[in-house]
């Protein structure tokens, strides 16, 4: 029986989607443990027990100096050398909406995040599609998953290109509700980026939001077309792939 992949998600300080990302790493046959980041700073050596290491979205520190700035700061100061010494290892990282801020104000990712072109919290679902190579975007196409923020627009970094993993695109969700594709201005359209590697993913929208085909916002119709012609109804919804390219990275030494 093979062992399975351990994944440390990070808490504390204003982030609550642990739980959602906890069940996702699991539900995709991972082992999953939430630690506050205190805890992390107190062993830092703690790190060398997992493979992935997951920062999930929220409102650290109320966003009050700016999305992820305080906690890619308190990374920086507390953990910078063992995160370095992690990342070096064959281990995966994702950041997840205010994850994703947090890896850019850590300087993890290049970029950054600003606030929405429409100056407004954005609450919906969006399409994207896979176009960089990656151990979490491998298969992936165009999926539809939700996204929920308020400093969501991607700025791209002052030197070089960022290594582009997903793009925004006219899709299923976007028609369903009638919506534009690209939901907070990012430069380029770009909804997540990478390490050059690939082994760090860093995305603004929720794959962990989107694990069911019943959290669509039109599952009824798709379930109905799918009826129709008589195929079978998901269980799962796309958000699910991410997760499962995760664990699959280890369980079947699948590589990039």
């Amino acid at each position: 029986m093979k062992t399975k992949p351990k994944v440390i998600v990070f808490s504390g300080y204003g982030l609550n989607c642990e739980e959602e990302t906890k069940f996702a790493f699991e539900e995709a046959g991972g082992k999953a443990d939430i630690v506050h980041i205190n805890d992390v700073i107190a062993d830092p050596k703690m790190l060398l027990k997992y493979q992935i290491l997951a920062m999930p979205g929220g409102f650290s520190y109320g966003d009050d100096t700016g999305s992820g700035k305080a906690y890619g700061n308190r990374l920086n100061n507390h953990l910078g050398e063992v995160l370095k010494e992690f990342i070096k290892r064959d281990t995966l990282v994702i950041g997840i909406c205010n994850g994703f801020q947090i890896l850019t104000a850590a300087g993890i990712l290049p970029g950054a995040l600003t606030y929405n072109e429409s100056a407004r919290y954005m609450d919906r679902w969006v399409d994207i599609e896979a176009v960089g190579e990656s151990p979490w975007t491998r298969g992936l196409g165009v999926i539809s998953v939700p996204i929920a923020h308020g400093e969501g627009k991607y700025v791209l970094p002052k030197e070089g290109a960022p290594n582009v993993a997903l793009k925004y695109t006219q899709g299923p969700a976007c028609e369903y509700q009638n919506l534009p594709m690209n939901p907070n201005g990012a430069a380029e359209d770009i909804a997540a980026v990478l390490s050059p590697d690939g082994r760090i993913l860093g995305m603004m929208p929720h794959p962990e939001r989107g694990m069911f085909f019943h959290q669509r916002p039109d599952w009824q119709k798709l379930q109905n077309d799918l009826k129709n012609k008589g195929k079978k109804v998901p269980t799962y919804g796309d958000g699910f792939a991410l997760f499962k390219n995760a664990i699959s990275y280890y369980n079947k030494g699948v590589k990039k």
